[in-house]
């Protein structure tokens, strides 16, 4: 089901002086839906007119630091709190007093489970895409494996040169990934790639959604991974196991912190498992909300 733009309210909120922007669409239960990196609201093309046709709300924020939301300056401005806290102030925005469900990929999954520890009188349910809880993944850290998928992560603690390298070429390396990461052909056309690139032309841009890796890797933010209260939220993990970034055993989060979780495997899919089988991520999504 294409995404038609033509339907979609563009607005903006505001929390802390930072204007965040979002699009909106349908009517019904609220849905909250959490791009990853580097992305924006457009990531979630397939998944929006879905939840419309099934009767639900769905608001699809840009994460601050992306496209047209405010792009805040210093590594704190992107502090898992901070991250969390716009979260409910967009759900507070939209009228509603709870989401039916948060749906977050990569980054997006990463605030959507410290959303649903944090603030979890304000949402039903949560969906993550390819995100580990944070506990899995600091204990991944302790693997060789996870530490050579990933890299980059660390990579980004540098000042200044992961953003020189990046834009490099006119962000080859983010556009081959988009490209190159999909198993499905055609999963990203040259037309919504122009879409990322121009999000990611914005002023300030690469430094800001950089800065969500250097504020993840504070000592302070890992010991408040560690500590992650217990989720008692119901739980859908959604996982493409041609993963590059994320070992498989990932997917699984611990039945004492998360004890109301169950996974969904899709062997066929890669770390962008809502753009490899949009249809299938679909199917399982709408189960679980009904």
């Amino acid at each position: 089901m294409p995404l038609d733009e033509s339907k979609l309210s563009h607005r903006f909120t505001e929390r802390s002086g930072v204007r965040l922007h979002y699009v909106e669409a349908g009517e019904g239960p609220l849905v909250v839906l959490l791009h990853g990196f580097p992305e924006l609201w457009y990531s979630w093309r397939h998944q929006i007119p879905a939840l419309v046709e099934a009767g639900y709300r769905v608001i699809a924020p840009d994460m601050r630091g992306y496209n047209l939301s405010d792009k805040p300056q210093g590594v704190a401005a992107y502090a898992i709190s901070e991250l969390t806290a716009d979260v409910a102030a967009l759900i507070e925005a939209s009228g509603a007093e709870r989401a039916a469900a948060v749906v977050g990929h990569d980054w997006g999954a990463g605030v959507a489970w410290a959303f649903a520890a944090r603030y979890p009188a304000l949402l039903e349910r949560l969906v993550i895409l390819n995100g580990p809880h944070p506990q899995r993944l600091l204990a991944a850290f302790r693997t060789a494996r996870q530490l050579r998928k990933s890299w980059y992560m660390f990579f980004f603690q540098l000042p200044k040169v992961p953003e020189l390298f990046a834009r490099r070429k006119d962000y080859a390396v983010f556009r081959a990934s988009l490209k190159r990461d999909p198993q499905r052909p055609g999963a990203m056309s040259d037309e919504e790639l122009a879409r990322y690139v121009e999000a990611w032309s914005q002023p300030g841009a690469l430094t800001a959604t950089i800065n969500y890796y250097r504020a993840a890797l504070r000592p302070s933010s890992l010991r408040g991974s560690a500590r992650v209260p217990r989720i008692d939220t119901p739980v859908l993990v959604i996982w493409g196991e041609h993963d590059r970034y994320l070992g498989a055993e990932l997917a699984v989060p611990d039945p004492e912190m998360v004890p109301n979780a169950r996974v969904a495997r899709i062997p066929d899919a890669s770390h962008c498992v809502h753009y490899d089988r949009p249809e299938r991520v679909n199917q399982l999504l709408l189960e679980f909300l009904r």
